[in-house]
C-alpha cells in the first residue's frame, strides 16, 4: 500500500496530458469490454461501477439501497455515458465522460491537497495514475530519483 498526496492540479494535469490520459482510458475501456466487441453494454459498465462500490457504500459503510433504486442509478449513469443514444458506449464516449468526471473531481479538490492510501498494484485507479504521472514529471524535471 502506498500513500499519495494530490490536489486538483494533479488530476487536471493528468486529464490535459493527452498521451497519458488517452492511453489510460484505452486500457480501462479494454478491461471493461469483457466480450471484446469494441463497445460497452449496460452490464459491462454496471460491473465496473459495482466493483468500485461507489453507490452501495458511503465512506466504506454499506447503505441500504433497494434494487429498483440501484437499477435507476446505473441506468442513469449509462445514459449519461451513451452520448449518441445507441445503447452502447464507444471508446470516445467513455473518454469524454471520464474526462468530465475527472475534471469535476479536480474542481472539487481545488488547491487543497489530500492524502490517499492506494494499493500499489492498482493499475486501474485514475487518481493513482495522475499522482504517478506528476511524480514522473517531477523526477524528469529535477533529475531526482528515489
Amino acid at each position: 500500500m502506498g500513500v499519495v498526496i494530490i490536489d486538483g492540479s494533479t488530476v487536471k494535469n493528468f486529464v490535459t496530458d493527452k498521451e497519458h490520459f488517452n492511453k489510460s482510458m484505452d486500457e480501462s475501456f479494454a478491461a471493461l469490454d469483457l466480450n471484446e466487441d469494441g463497445v460497452l453494454c449496460r452490464s459491462e459498465l454496471r460491473k465496473a461501477f459495482e466493483s468500485l462500490r461507489l453507490i452501495e457504500s458511503h465512506f466504506g459503510v454499506d447503505v441500504a439501497t433497494t434494487p429498483e433504486e440501484l437499477n435507476q442509478l446505473y441506468d442513469s449513469i449509462f445514459d449519461k455515458f451513451d452520448l449518441d443514444g445507441s445503447n452502447t458506449i464507444d471508446p470516445q464516449e467513455f473518454k469524454s465522460e471520464m474526462k468530465k468526471i475527472l475534471l469535476a473531481i479536480a474542481d472539487g479538490l481545488g488547491s487543497c491537497p489530500i492524502q490517499m492510501a492506494l494499493e500499489d498494484d492498482d493499475r486501474s485507479n485514475f487518481l493513482k495514475k495522475a499522482a504517478d504521472l506528476e511524480a514522473a514529471k517531477l523526477v524528469a524535471n529535477h533529475g531526482c530519483g528515489s
